[in-house]
């Protein structure tokens, strides 16, 4: 029992979100995969987000490598990147730092790791952005989106939700449970990209210049999406 519990406590340190906050990397190099992703799952092959919804969009999450770690309790933890339309309704606003976190009680073991895209479909959920924190599934109510070049965008929970989630894991889609996950701003990362203590408001509701890092997300945001559609 005493070697069980040395274990539990072992992998519990192992799998804390402060352990794996320090193999993330750089800031910078996130946005680099966050780039890569946004690229790879949109346009893989019939699997890919359906262009209409992306297009529809107010704002894109992409968190690259999403943790998921299981040893009695399970965790969810990772870093990422948000960015909301110009008002104008072309281009899209500099990246703000996101920190998507979540768990759940129960007698399970393994891990993993997924991408994660989240698309904000409305207003209401660009607000949840502009705010110090919010759940989904509790004040944000979101969906597993569709899939597929071609996919509907008239199902009743596509048309209801504030956020669309998609998920890849290996190459392939799969798909993730994101209720009950807390997402945030990352003010580390923020303050690692732009030099100075930054809020996601003021990203996000500002014309504030991107951060060089950012150039190759911001491309991947104009070609899949450059204007939004009704």
């Amino acid at each position: 029992m005493r070697h069980f519990l040395s274990v539990t406590l072992a992998l519990a340190a192992i799998l804390s979100p402060a352990a794996l906050l320090a193999k993330d990397g750089d800031a910078a190099e996130r946005l680099s995969d966050a780039a890569d992703v946004l690229n790879d799952m949109m346009h893989a092959s019939d699997k890919g987000i359906p262009q209409d919804l992306m297009n529809r969009a107010q704002c894109v999450i992409v968190v690259p490598n999403l943790k998921k770690a299981a040893f009695i309790v399970g965790a969810k933890y990772g870093r990422g990147f948000a960015s909301c339309r110009k008002p104008s309704g072309t281009g899209w606003t500099a990246p703000a730092s996101m920190r998507i976190e979540g768990g759940s009680v129960g007698f399970q073991i393994g891990g993993s790791e997924q991408d994660v895209i989240l698309l904000v479909m409305n207003q209401s959920g660009m607000k949840r952005l502009l705010g110090n924190k919010f759940t989904l599934g509790g004040e944000a109510t979101v969906a597993a989106g569709p899939v597929g070049r071609e996919a509907s965008a008239q199902t009743d929970a596509v048309m209801h939700a504030e956020m669309l989630s998609y998920s890849r894991a290996r190459g392939l889609f799969a798909g993730i449970s994101l209720q009950g996950a807390t997402l945030r701003p990352d003010d580390d990362a923020n303050r690692e990209l732009y030099g100075h203590a930054v809020a996601n408001r003021e990203i996000l509701a500002n014309n504030l210049t991107a951060p060089a890092p950012a150039a190759a997300f911001e491309t991947a945001l104009d070609k899949n999406s450059l204007r939004e559609t009704h």
